[in-house]
């Protein structure tokens, strides 16, 4: 694929997942990415211990430094001392995105603030992913996916079932891929905006108000209806029994997801060789069988439970209706149409040891997807960034590892 973006050049003074995130869907896309990064620690992300979600597998790679990080160049650089910060403005004065997860109390602290920023290249692109918010009383308070968007943002309430003691436990980074993703749509938007106009955008993009958007038909119904009014069902007694997950004999489970009750009932019963259903005055129209949907739905669960996946997907492929079996991870990788699509593309570890696979972005240009390369290991690029994009020579180079202010 060429690259949307290629000649575009960010900035990434950011760690952990959400904004990285952004910067590599735009690596993805062609940009070139330099990752600033603590030139002792890295990424505060690559110092989670094995047993967290950082844990390495094959060949030392750790998935969670990988996925936000691929095709990025890394630059260890102390922006907390003068020089790396004279630095990280040259670098700023050179590039057209400049993507921050740094909270506004540091970015002051740092004087990194959007005059600053400004000062040294009026024409760039600012981007910054938070918590909360730029504005508020808790703008400045640190939040990750499992607060600001699992939590504070709903989603836990809105996918727990009601009758489930616990909110569902998060996935590493559940949020922090969607937000991250958003970030990078909204620098697209403000990268087309420049060309257009000149005039360059500071995007900003919360885990809070990115969870709003993914449960936005909540809030909204919410909003009209009041939470005590909204509906609420359990896999027991939803409205329409064919949008429902399904039980099969081996403990799998297939998703029904057939919206249009009416048309689709007479095939659900001929599939699970129930054919006097159709007809049965309790299920013969969506009315009725919202009625005696608890009824119904346990014909149905009777039904699957009585062959194993296989066959149901055998017979279920015949369907017009929509149904998905739900996959497991292994599954999904090997999914015939995730390959033929090139979801997951190859990369190899840097020792060449280890060859593993990486989770594209979804959105392909030119019917191409996009080639990956795998995440730096930090400051790998220092010596060649330091050269090629700010001129030092080496010597200059060498007496700032000695000031420990890049390595």
């Amino acid at each position: 694929m060429t690259g949307v973006m290629d000649g575009v050049k960010v900035v990434e003074l950011a760690g952990w997942t959400f904004v990285p995130t952004a910067g590599a869907v735009l690596a993805d896309w062609g940009a070139d990415v330099i990752k600033v990064e603590d030139p002792v620690a890295g990424d505060p992300q690559r110092g989670l211990s094995v047993g967290a979600v950082g844990a390495k597998g094959a060949g030392g790679v750790s998935f969670i430094i990988e996925q936000p990080n691929r095709g990025k160049r890394s630059l260890g650089l102390d922006v907390t001392t003068e020089r790396g910060r004279e630095l990280l403005l040259e670098l700023v004065a050179k590039s057209d995105v400049f993507l921050t997860s740094m909270l506004a109390e540091r970015l002051e602290k740092l004087r990194l603030t959007v005059d600053d920023i400004r000062a040294a290249n009026p024409a760039i692109i600012i981007a910054r992913g938070t918590g909360f918010g730029v504005r508020g009383a808790e703008a400045n308070k640190p939040g990750f996916d499992g607060t600001a968007y699992l939590s504070r943002g709903g989603v836990a309430h809105m996918i727990k079932e009601p009758d489930s003691p616990w909110p569902p436990m998060q996935r590493p980074a559940f949020g922090d891929i969607m937000g991250g993703f958003m970030i990078a749509s909204g620098i697209a938007g403000a990268l087309f905006k420049r060309e257009r106009t000149g005039e360059p955008s500071i995007v900003d993009v919360s885990l809070l108000g990115a969870a709003a958007w993914h449960i936005s038909p909540d809030l909204v119904a919410t909003g009209l209806l009041g939470e005590e009014n909204l509906p609420k069902f359990t896999t027991d007694d939803m409205p329409n029994p064919i949008v429902n997950y399904y039980k099969t004999s081996d403990g799998r489970f297939v998703q029904l997801m057939m919206l249009q009750a009416d048309k689709f009932w007479p095939e659900v019963c001929e599939l699970i060789e129930r054919p006097e259903l159709i007809t049965d005055e309790r299920f013969a129209n969506a009315g009725a069988r919202f009625q005696n949907r608890v009824e119904c739905v346990n014909e149905l669960r009777k039904a699957f439970e009585a062959r194993p996946l296989t066959q149901w997907r055998e017979r279920m492929d015949k369907l017009k209706g929509a149904w998905a079996v739900v996959q497991t991870p292994s599954e999904v990788l090997s999914d015939p149409q995730v390959i033929a699509n090139d979801y997951i593309r190859q990369v190899t570890s840097a020792d060449g040891s280890t060859t593993y696979g990486l989770v594209a972005n979804p959105v392909q240009y030119d019917e191409s997807p996009p080639d990956l390369t795998r995440a730096p290991s930090a400051g790998e690029h220092t010596d060649a960034i330091l050269q090629e994009e700010l001129g030092l020579d080496w010597d200059t180079v060498v007496q700032l590892k000695v000031d420990a202010i890049v390595t």
